[in-house]
């Protein structure tokens, strides 16, 4: 009777271990994988990455634009299920991050003012090149966030034929002030990099609205990866009159959604109603998240609501828009 006993004993925990075993081979199998792809221009080397899940299905590509201080780690704020590169990669998207010239992982550039915004829009236009010719496409999605979304709003409107759809979060579409940017690089600090969350009354951040994790693990990538200084050319172009638009949304031939938050300090509910009128494809999307600021992407009350309503903006229609990008 015992060595029946031991028997089924040992029968239930071999069961027990292949269960486990294909569990966390399940697991791997769906674990991120990340690829830094060479790419250059004008001589100076770009970081683009590239994060997919390695489970034999096909993927979407989509590039992330990042913003005028901080590079593409943005993106990538590796907390709790906060990575917005992340949760696309579970929703069947291959994820590519750009550093423009002189940000984050990219090379360094002598003049902080040469990757001004046309200059990262050529950035772009290379990597989403580069990007395309390895899945044999002619076109993919873009997302911007902030400067990215000047960007890659004129990448979109001068080479209409390499964008499938558009989203702009947090767009900057008119000038933020007339004030002259004299020097070529700008000196990051603690308090530029904590300004797009959300405040207390004595101007601590809110960790109400933000997690004090999450805070803390974008703060430490920007001093990780961004360092003491980043270029001023995107922030010279930034910092005109309100009177000037800045992404020329009228050009724009593919399905766009502008997505900002009610309480973003850079854009008014009123100015992205105003770009949105001016969108030609019948397909574009406006969207206010009322009480989100400019970092919703990292804001505990909005994040997910965020991001699937872009994920649904991506992936709509997608049976009758299959094969729009193949050669």
């Amino acid at each position: 009777m015992k060595i029946a006993m031991k028997k089924i004993v040992l029968m239930c925990l071999s069961i027990c271990l292949c269960l486990s075993f294909l569990t966390l081979s399940s697991v791997s199998a769906k674990s991120v994988f990340i690829e830094v792809v060479p790419l250059e221009r004008n001589g100076i080397s770009l970081y683009l990455a590239r994060y997919v899940e390695q489970d034999g299905q096909k993927k979407k590509p989509i590039l992330f634009v990042h913003g005028v201080t901080y590079s593409s780690h943005e993106f990538d704020v590796d907390y709790g299920d906060y990575s917005l590169a992340r949760y696309f990669t579970e929703h069947g998207f291959e994820v590519w991050l750009l550093d423009i010239a002189g940000f984050g992982n990219s090379g360094n550039v002598e003049d902080g003012f040469l990757p001004d915004t046309d200059y990262a829009s050529e950035d772009i236009e290379a990597a989403i090149r580069c990007i395309l010719k390895r899945h044999g496409l002619s076109s993919m999605d873009i997302l911007g966030w902030s400067w990215g979304t000047v960007t890659s709003g004129r990448m979109a409107a001068r080479h209409p034929e390499l964008v499938h759809r558009l989203v702009l979060y947090a767009p900057i579409v008119a000038g933020l002030g007339d004030v002259r940017v004299e020097k070529p690089f700008h000196k990051n600090t603690w308090e530029h990099a904590a300004e797009d969350y959300q405040r207390t009354a004595d101007g601590s951040i809110n960790f109400n609205i933000v997690e004090k994790a999450v805070a803390d693990t974008f703060l430490s990538n920007a001093w990780r990866y961004d360092k003491d200084f980043s270029p001023n050319g995107g922030r010279r172009d930034l910092m005109v009159s309100n009177n000037k638009r800045l992404i020329p949304t009228a050009e724009i031939k593919s399905p766009v959604l502008i997505i900002a938050g009610s309480k973003d300090p850079y854009v008014t509910p009123e100015l992205c109603e105003e770009a949105y009128q001016t969108l030609v494809n019948k397909d574009s999307q406006l969207v206010i998240m009322p009480g989100a600021a400019h970092a919703m992407l990292m804001e505990r009350p909005y994040y997910k609501a965020f991001r699937e309503k872009i994920l649904a903006f991506l992936t709509e229609n997608n049976t009758k828009e299959e094969g729009c990008n193949a050669d």
